[in-house]
């Protein structure tokens, strides 16, 4: 029997969840819900209504090492901006707390950063 649900959920471990959530619910808009080892993010309207990112307690959490193979990212999160924010996306997301590690050198339509808890997403020009 094929299980035929999927919720679309993106849980990253973390040590600190409340922080990490409030990080991600201050840059994309959404509300935080939950306290202690497990916390969502969720959002009521806009092009994200309906879905959610969670955050677990993991203390022994060791983030990944990009670009290196040597502790793999495992999975990175792509967020589009329209090009003429893209530096104004840039500087809240910094100001947010997250470290840009790569940049785009005109030549590329996307910029990689690490959120506070060290999991690497993009910035993408939409």
């Amino acid at each position: 029997m094929a299980i035929n649900t999927l919720q679309a959920v993106v849980v990253l471990d973390c040590p600190e969840p409340g922080k990490l959530a409030d990080f991600y619910a201050r840059m994309l808009g959404g509300k935080v819900e939950g306290e202690g080892r497990w916390v969502e993010v969720r959002f009521d309207s806009g092009r994200l209504a309906g879905r959610t990112l969670a955050f677990q307690e993991a203390p022994d959490h060791v983030p990944p090492t990009w670009p290196s193979g040597e502790r793999s990212q495992q999975f990175h999160l792509d967020f589009y901006v329209p090009r003429e924010e893209w530096d104004a996306a840039e500087r809240e997301v910094l100001d947010l707390g997250a470290k840009r590690v790569q940049g785009d050198d005109g030549e590329r339509d996307f910029r990689v950063y690490l959120d506070p808890a060290g999991h690497p997403f993009c910035l993408c020009v939409n």
